[in-house]
């Protein structure tokens, strides 16, 4: 059985071996896992099928732009609007897409137990496919969100960039990023919030595992602010599409 990973720019990504230390783990003999790393989607349906593909990861930028490709959404995904596990079944050579989302559960999973009555406020930096997951999963825990973008704000609960400030970050004791700022190999750079705001009740979390402190992370640290980075939720996530590709 054949499985993979697309996305664009995967240097960073450690699922490979995540899940290649699975098949061996429970001696899955003949399971391969492949990266697909693709500037556009054009040739995404010539891979499903040329590879024979029984399930796919999917990671920035494309898991927003991956829905039309699919027959089908899974409740949750079509809910969150994004999709990072695609399971594939095979009819007369022909394959038929559902597209899950296992972000939101790994993220829950994974901050849970670190959650205080003082994070009831959180502030999700990026508005891309995976803040989306973020946001959903934040909604089921009853924790408020405001987004917070570079951009253009698109609704009343988000914040730009420029108005982040010593009210704002008082009143919001959870900042989630969700943006590729500090990722491998780009490991110098970092959201820009007004760092020196945070203090011992901030709970800082950074979607990303490589590095595994980020620049982020680290000066949450220096402020004394708890941190996590997402490697357990790549693990959960990970774990979570392995048990949907075996249903």
């Amino acid at each position: 059985m054949n499985f993979g990973l697309i996305g664009k720019s995967l240097s960073h990504s450690f699922s490979k071996a995540y899940l290649e230390k699975k098949f061996i783990k429970e001696d899955k003999i003949g399971f391969q896992y492949s990266n697909f790393d693709l500037e556009n989607l054009d040739s995404f349906m010539e891979i499903i099928s040329a590879n024979h593909l029984t399930g796919l990861n999917v990671t920035k930028p494309y898991k927003e732009a991956i829905i039309p490709y699919l027959n089908e959404l899974d409740v949750t995904a079509k809910e969150i609007g994004a999709v990072n596990c695609v399971k594939i079944s095979w009819q007369s050579n022909t394959p038929f897409l559902i597209g899950y989302n296992t972000d939101y559960y790994g993220f829950a999973q994974s901050i849970k137990p670190f959650l205080e009555p003082i994070h009831q406020r959180a502030l999700i930096l990026g508005t891309g496919g995976a803040s989306k997951a973020i946001a959903y999963a934040l909604k089921n825990v009853g924790v408020d969100f405001y987004y917070v973008t570079s951009g253009k704000k698109k609704a009343s609960n988000y914040f730009h960039y420029s108005e982040l400030n010593e009210y704002v970050l008082n009143a919001f004791k959870l900042i989630v990023n969700c943006t590729p700022l500090g990722m491998y190999p780009k490991t110098d750079t970092c959201p820009e919030i007004p760092f020196e705001f945070i203090d011992r009740e901030h709970l800082l979390y950074d979607l990303i595992y490589n590095p595994e402190e980020t620049l982020f992370l680290k000066k949450g640290k220096e402020r004394g602010a708890a941190t996590i980075n997402g490697l357990n939720m790549l693990k959960l996530q990970a774990d979570k599409a392995w048990e949907i590709w075996h249903t």
